[in-house]
């Protein structure tokens, strides 16, 4: 079985919880993750506990919500979809007319045939979700509406899996787990990442150790970086934010703040190399927990590659991003451009190279620029005048590769005659 078959079965099996920052969907979709993950481990954060300018919530949990006539017939219901349900909508039990009820219904006139997803986690609040068209066709009356949902101090959970190499440096696998059914935007992140968990358990010879987060977004990314941000800045090298990768359509990019990381450089470095168009993003365009590893003081190296960027296709926070919108091909071929790029870390040298002179150095006294100067002969020696203007030692091969356009082997045969003329100096 192919492993975008697997994560797609994973993804189908776990659809229907109803996750959100806190909760026993959350619980139960970490504990599947278990049976498939041994490794992973499911940590707890207390509500009310304070994380930066944050407090954890009090876990949230439903055990029914539906609004139905005075006859009995529900005309909406949380069992049959759990987008009907606004996020973390406190408990209601009343009969009420068409007027006060219509107040906290959400649809969406450019979709009318979708269920919006909506939330309302930091502020007391009810609500319903239903299409448009089914909107339109509610009749003026009276109706019962039933929220059975408590808070209670409880615990934010997420998982984590370490997998440890030769080096304690690390590159970061982060995805969110605080949606309901919706498979691009929450559930192929999750899979594809449990993908390259079991991934990485069996490769050999590791050089970097690897850390896979299931976290409720910025909450739980948050609380995470409250814990281990000082761990973190000392030992994350590259971190991949994983989220929409689950359709059939092209690759998006989305740079970190600093733009030119190790992780930014590798993931653009295996993009450009792909036969399909690449679309990509500044980090203006941020939406997900890139944010937070962004984040001022936080400053960790995390960008993102996706499918359909979040916010950017119809189907996006809508019942219509469901099971069929993602596929086997799409969650496959996500897989295989997150191991390329790993192993593009993994097997590249880690060197960084310095020049031996203050300035630029005379190439023409090594015999490394041509004595005289044409259009022709210029153009032969750009890649290495380009390879010496980042040889300042703060640029990786992969870096300096990615930056200037060039296959990493030209580099390395540029560096290997730098190095013999004695221009530059390699530094480990």
């Amino acid at each position: 079985m192919s492993e975008g078959k697997k994560a797609y079965s994973w993804a189908k099996n776990i659809f229907p919880f109803n996750r959100s920052l806190t909760g026993e969907g959350v619980n139960k979709t970490l504990v599947y993750f278990k049976k498939i993950c041994s490794q992973l481990k499911i940590h707890n954060i207390k509500s009310g506990h304070k994380v930066f300018d944050w407090n954890i919530p009090l876990e949230w949990n439903v055990r029914d919500a539906y609004v139905a006539e005075l006859k009995g017939k529900k005309i909406i219901d949380f069992k049959e979809n759990n987008l009907h349900l606004v996020g973390y909508s406190r408990p209601i039990n009343k009969i009420l007319n068409f007027k006060k009820l219509n107040k906290h219904i959400y649809s969406l006139k450019s979709q009318p045939n979708a269920i919006p997803y909506v939330t309302s986690y930091y502020k007391k609040h009810w609500g319903f979700c239903i299409s448009h068209n089914k909107r339109k066709v509610l009749k003026k009356g009276k109706y019962k509406v039933v929220i059975d949902s408590n808070f209670k101090k409880g615990n934010l959970k997420y998982g984590e899996i370490y997998i440890k190499g030769k080096l304690k440096k690390e590159i970061l696998i982060s995805t969110n787990i605080c949606h309901p059914s919706m498979g691009n935007n929450e559930i192929s992140g999750l899979v594809v990442s449990l993908a390259l968990a079991k991934w990485l358990k069996t490769k050999k010879n590791k050089k970097y150790s690897y850390r896979i987060l299931f976290l409720p977004e910025t909450i739980g990314t948050i609380g995470y970086l409250k814990k281990n941000i000082k761990y973190l800045k000392k030992n994350l090298i590259a971190g991949f934010q994983v989220v929409c990768v689950g359709d059939n359509k092209n690759f998006s990019f989305l740079q970190s703040k600093k733009g030119n990381t190790l992780a930014d450089c590798a993931a653009r470095y295996v993009l450009k190399r792909q036969k399909k168009k690449v679309k990509y993003y500044s980090f203006l365009d941020r939406g997900s927990d890139e944010r937070q590893y962004n984040s001022p003081g936080v400053d960790l190296p995390v960008c993102s590659i996706m499918k359909s960027k979040y916010g950017e296709y119809p189907e996006y926070h809508t019942s219509h991003d469901d099971l069929k919108f993602i596929s086997i091909q799409g969650l496959d071929s996500s897989i295989k451009i997150y191991k390329k790029v790993i192993n593009l870390i993994e097997n590249t040298q880690t060197i960084k190279i310095q020049t031996k002179t203050l300035g630029e150095p005379m190439l023409s006294k090594y015999k490394l620029y041509p004595s005289i100067s044409t259009k022709k002969t210029n153009s032969l020696v750009k890649t290495r005048m380009n390879i010496l203007a980042y040889a300042d030692g703060k640029f990786d091969l992969i870096q300096i590769a990615e930056t200037i356009n060039e296959k990493i082997s030209k580099v390395l045969s540029e560096i290997s005659i730098l190095k013999k003329k004695k221009v530059i100096k390699v530094l480990k």
